[in-house]
């Protein structure tokens, strides 16, 4: 097989493949052996089919199928030994309109474009300054995260009558004009319905005063005008909503209103575990320490954008651009040609940034070992448990978590591509200068509109 390589300019290359009979001649032999130990043709015992028949029936699809894996492979492997770095993937030469016939031809020649990688000369250097912002917390994030704990961790209680905002609990049932039920007309039970959800102020204030055991009439409809949302409450299908009269009975099991938890050791038990937090002090402390937390996970998620800015800027890659506009078009069929052309600024800079990650992590000898990843994805678990206020997890619920994402191909990538990202975000933080600011959140917020 003979493959060679024309430069077109520095970013741009074509790679010519030329297939003999030769190359792929054992290959197809082999495959139509087995096809014909495996072939059941009326008149002949299985394994026992003529060659002949076999090759007449098989030869051009499997001479089709081998020649363009023999290719693929061959592309491969000249791009690896001969450490051609290249951009997106070879693509069928865009100016050739060669024709193959399989069923006369014995040699085959295929052209291929190249989107090359440009060579990167980039080092991390203290000449290199990246802002570093650190967030001030005050009282207002302090009282806003402590009243989200509260609301988080309250619950509904009962109450001895509705006013504004209270959930009604009952039975619901389509009445007449006379309040009467309707036979076969809806009855659903078990119904929980917020006052605070109505629409229709002349229809809550209905409700003020209720209490357990009452009945109040009032036009769902009016009430509670989405559509998807009275679906919901009836428990019929959307579709039937158009056709609904609104006018409905509500029986009163009991009323309910939610109340925040109350600070005490009850909710700090609750939230972080027996006895780990005995004082409201402490509670401040550990909010104090959680919003602390948050915001350097944002301060150092600013800094890799800026440091991302910084070494783009920095390193001046050119980039094959009409290539990977192709690349991407045909590479996925749901943006067209257009939309890529409109778009293509955005996508520029990823493809810089993952050039420069490369380069740096190849350079620093950056690796991720199967442990590190293993604790990287427990702190993922970690975090998503804290979404839902729960901070004190057992380390056992972390591991089987952790394993079980790791267990996902993609899953797994990601989060070794992550951490190998935290690192380089590591080692270019301790070699830049970097240039502390102290900023509100509410400024900090600012930089992303830019």
């Amino acid at each position: 097989m003979n493959i060679s390589q024309e430069k077109i300019d520095k970013l741009n290359a074509v790679l010519n493949v030329k297939v003999e009979q030769a190359d792929y001649e054992e290959r197809v032999n082999d495959v139509l052996k087995d096809y014909r130990r495996k072939a059941r043709v009326d008149g002949f015992r299985p394994g026992k089919v003529p060659m002949g028949i076999i090759r007449k029936m098989y030869y051009t699809p499997v001479l089709v199928d081998e020649v363009n894996k023999l290719v693929s492979e061959s592309l491969f492997n000249y791009l690896k030994d001969n450490d051609v770095k290249i951009l997106g993937e070879p693509l069928p030469h865009q100016d050739d309109e060669k024709k193959f016939d399989f069923e006369k031809d014995t040699a085959f020649e295929f052209s291929f474009d190249l989107g090359l990688a440009p060579e990167l000369n980039l080092e991390v250097t203290g000449k290199d300054k990246v802002p570093f912002y650190k967030i001030k917390i005050d009282k207002k994030q302090l009282d806003e995260h402590k009243d989200s704990l509260l609301q988080r961790h309250g619950e509904f209680k009962a109450v001895e009558t509705a006013g504004n905002d209270e959930l009604i609990k009952g039975l619901l049932v389509k009445v007449d004009k006379q309040g009467l039920e309707v036979e076969n007309g809806i009855r659903v039970e078990n119904i929980s319905m917020s006052l605070d959800m109505m629409k229709d102020d002349d229809q809550k204030i209905l409700f003020s005063g209720s209490k357990g055991g009452d009945e109040v009439v009032f036009d769902v409809k009016k009430a509670f005008p989405n559509d998807t949302e009275l679906a919901s409450l009836l428990r019929i299908d959307k579709s039937e909503i158009p056709l609904l009269e609104g006018t409905f009975k509500c029986v009163i099991d009991e009323v309910m209103k939610f109340e925040k938890a109350v600070v005490g050791q009850e909710l700090f038990d609750m939230v972080y575990g027996e006895g780990e937090v005995k004082s409201e002090e402490d509670f401040l402390k550990r909010i104090t320490e959680e919003i602390a937390q948050n915001y350097e996970r944002e301060s150092e998620y600013r800094f890799m954008i800026d440091s991302r800015e910084a070494m783009i800027k920095k390193a001046k890659i050119d980039l094959p651009v009409e290539f990977l506009k192709r690349w991407m078009v045909e590479a996925n069929e749901k943006i067209t040609k257009e939309q890529v052309t409109a778009d293509f600024d955005k996508y520029e800079d990823d493809f810089r940034w993952q050039l420069i990650k490369e380069h740096l992590q190849k350079q620093q000898e950056i690796k991720v070992s199967e442990q590190e990843a293993m604790e990287a994805a427990k702190g993922i678990a970690l975090n998503q448990y804290m979404q839902y206020g729960i901070s004190n997890v057992p380390d056992d619920y972390l591991e089987n978590y952790a394993k079980e994402m790791m267990s996902k191909p993609e899953e797994s990538r990601r989060i070794f591509d992550q951490k190998a990202e935290e690192k380089l975000m590591a080692y270019i933080k301790s070699n830049v200068r970097i240039d502390n600011k102290e900023v509100s959140s509410e400024k900090f917020r600012k930089l992303y509109e830019k």
